[in-house]
């Protein structure tokens, strides 16, 4: 058994159980900079290095240091209760000068990051893990490997202030109702999160009708006998000459389309996925995702989403949010600006020629191609201003992809450039919108992701952006709950906290879209505190919303009727209307919680750590009667207060740890 290396911080014990070493007093992140550090020699599987081959690596501390080659380094690690850890490699990598993949695995579950090219001696931040009360195993893995580890520290989570992201929205003429709207965001933030939905955009979840168009009454009627009142302005003409409609409108206010290839009339059932929420949970979610997909130049036609989000907003009072699925031609040689083209000639994927750079640059085709988008999509977002509804506006979203400043790894043709042409078309956009068309309704959403310190890159600032997002789809990968089927609850919470760092706390950071929603354990424990989550929507190939893989139905209907969700029936009534409120507003009954409300006494909150007999001071006295209650003598009565104040290592009950924790604290060890 190896012996591993203890660092005292503040004269107190690390508060770790390490492979048999004798027990050590548990603290908070408060407490002690360092639970654990351990050098690279001593972790299991390691053999001792004092170079790499010919490279010396002076500076290293201990005997030598680790090397990750061949075999799996690790150790094992208790800790007294579930909480959040932050692993640190003191460690060079001078394999590969574009970085170097690496993964490290909690109890069977893998977190990755990439670990640039170092000769010197550097602190790796492996991110925020979840360690479970009890013995926990921590492996360096060589799936690609071949770092240097001097040596690994573990600290207990120190969670940043999340109330100073901004409330202000980054565009200095913002409508009222979108100042509201961000004050009222940051209000939720980092106490409850936003539950939200994606509906299907374009022709999605089309329906089938009996209605018809008769030519000889000029009217459109179902087989029941059913008349529909037709709009005019729609007429048109098929192949053989026939006149038709474009659209009729039933008595109950739904829109029919005419569809050319069976000579019916359809609908599309954007509600789907929203009654689909409501059928699981008994509520329907805050927010809902729409798409301005439709308005593409190549193909533009209007799918009603201007005044889907209208309805939404105005009529159900629920809060908008939308992306921009925008295609390009695949080649531009195929393509007359103006002109319709073949949709199997489009893509937003990066498999086209279309130079996004040259969006920035008049006189090219990018640039009146571009010019036309902009000019599609702010025709309906003007629709939706003078509504007065304000929008989450995501556009190029998941612009790094699989990850790189150079956008290798992109999805989409307005990454495939890099982050720097990504970031100056997001100005671009920005700048157009606001200043060519006069929107000021816009919340500016950017996806980050956290594969490496390069995807800090990607954030085009704080004059640019109100809310950073990440886009969680680690069902059938990334798992971390060591399961390889089934939903996946991981709160992500390594990757929240390190898009709060990129973006230094000064924004608000949201789970734009996901496949299985995170559990509400999973995020108040880790203190997840995504602004929102939103699922994609349901398909036959894909059912995110009701496929058994995707949703675990018992926590999302858990999670839905929870104090922490707040669900669309919960909203402000006057949210768009008023400068917004400093707390969470309900328009309805509050929740019913499963435990009934204790009303015996007032609810205990955050004192004075150890005061336990409330004299508001920390002496021998407030030991003594811990240990006296402890040892259940009767006559040794704590209020509820003091019972939170003795809980000093957070366990959830003051127990004879807390007696020795308040001695510490007397004795100015803590």
């Amino acid at each position: 058994m190896k012996t591993f290396t203890r660092k005292l911080t503040a004269g107190i014990s690390a508060a770790v159980i390490v492979c048999g070493a004798l027990t050590a007093l548990p603290v908070t992140a408060a407490d002690s900079a360092v639970s654990l550090r351990i050098e690279g020699e001593d972790l299991t599987g390691a053999d001792l290095w004092t170079k790499i081959y010919e490279n010396e690596l002076p500076g290293y501390s201990g005997e030598g240091f680790a090397y990750l080659t061949n075999a799996t380094l690790g150790f094992t690690m208790e800790v007294p209760a579930d909480g959040m850890y932050a692993i640190t490699v003191h460690g060079a990598q001078i394999l590969n000068e574009e970085g170097r993949y690496q993964t490290v695995e909690v109890n069977g579950s893998e977190y990755h990051t990439t670990v640039p090219y170092t000769k010197e001696w550097t602190d790796f931040d492996f991110g925020m893990v979840r360690l479970n009360k009890g013995k926990n195993t921590i492996d360096f893995v060589n799936k690609y490997g071949y770092m240097a580890i001097d040596y690994v520290t573990v600290t207990e989570a120190e969670f940043p202030d999340l109330t100073t992201a901004s409330a202000v929205p980054c565009d200095p003429d913002a409508t009222p109702e979108t100042k509201a709207l961000m004050k009222y965001l940051h209000s939720v933030y980092g106490k409850q999160i936003l539950s939200g939905q994606q509906q299907i955009y374009g022709g999605g979840n089309q329906v089938q009708t009996t209605i018809r168009y008769d030519a000889a009454t000029d009217s459109c009627v179902d087989s029941d006998g059913n008349t529909y009142e037709i709009d005019r302005d729609s007429k048109d003409k098929d192949e053989q000459g026939n006149e038709f409609y474009w659209h009729c409108t039933g008595k109950d206010g739904q829109v029919y389309t005419y569809s050319t290839q069976n000579r019916n009339y359809t609908y599309n059932n954007y509600n789907n996925d929203i009654n689909l929420i409501h059928e699981m949970t008994g509520k329907y979610p805050a927010i809902q995702g729409f798409d301005f997909g439709s308005y593409c130049p190549c193909y533009r036609w209007d799918d009603g989403v201007a005044d889907r989000m209208i309805e939404w907003t105005n009529e159900k009072g629920g809060i908008c949010t939308a992306s921009w699925h925008i295609n390009v031609p695949t080649r531009m040689a195929d393509y007359t600006l103006g002109e319709p083209l073949d949709f199997s000639k489009t893509t937003y994927t990066e498999k086209t020629d279309f130079v996004a750079a040259n969006c920035l640059k008049e006189g090219t085709a990018e640039y009146d191609y571009f010019q036309l988008c902009m000019k599609y999509l702010a025709a309906e977002l003007i629709k939706i201003q003078d509504a007065g509804v304000p929008v989450i506006f995501r556009p190029f979203h998941e612009a790094e992809g699989n990850g790189g400043k150079d956008g290798k790894g992109a999805w989409f043709w307005w990454a495939k450039e890099g982050a720097e042409v990504y970031k100056q078309l997001w100005a671009f956009l920005q700048d157009t919108l606001e200043n060519e068309y006069g929107l000021h309704n816009l919340i500016w959403e950017q996806n980050l992701y956290a594969w490496s310190d390069d995807s800090a890159l990607w954030y085009s600032g704080e004059k640019w952006v109100d809310i950073a997002a990440f886009d969680k789809y680690n069902t059938q990968y990334n798992r971390h709950d060591g399961k390889t089927s089934g939903p996946n609850l991981d709160a992500e919470t390594g990757i929240f906290y390190k898009l709060v760092g990129y973006v230094n706390g000064g924004k608000m950071v949201a789970m734009a879209e996901n496949d299985s929603i995170p559990s509400m354990n999973n995020m108040e424990v880790e203190h997840a505190f995504w602004l929102y989550f939103c699922p994609w929507y349901d398909t036959a190939d894909s059912p995110f919303v009701t496929g058994e893989k995707y949703q675990d139905k018992d926590e999302v209907k858990k999670l839905y009727n929870s104090d922490f969700c707040i669900t669309l029936d919960e909203l402000p009534a006057d949210l768009f209307k008023s400068s917004g409120s400093d707390q969470p507003q309900q328009t309805t009954e509050p929740k019913q919680t499963t435990e009934p409300v204790k009303t015996t006494e007032p609810e205990a909150k955050e004192g004075l750590r150890g005061d336990v007999n409330l004299d508001k001071k920390v002496d021998v006295s407030d030991a003594v009667l811990l240990a006296r209650f402890n040892a259940e003598d009767q006559t040794a009565k704590i209020e509820s207060q003091g019972k939170l104040n003795a809980d000093m290592n957070k366990s959830g009950e003051p127990d004879g740890d807390d007696v020795i924790l308040i001695l510490k604290t007397i004795a100015k060890l803590i």
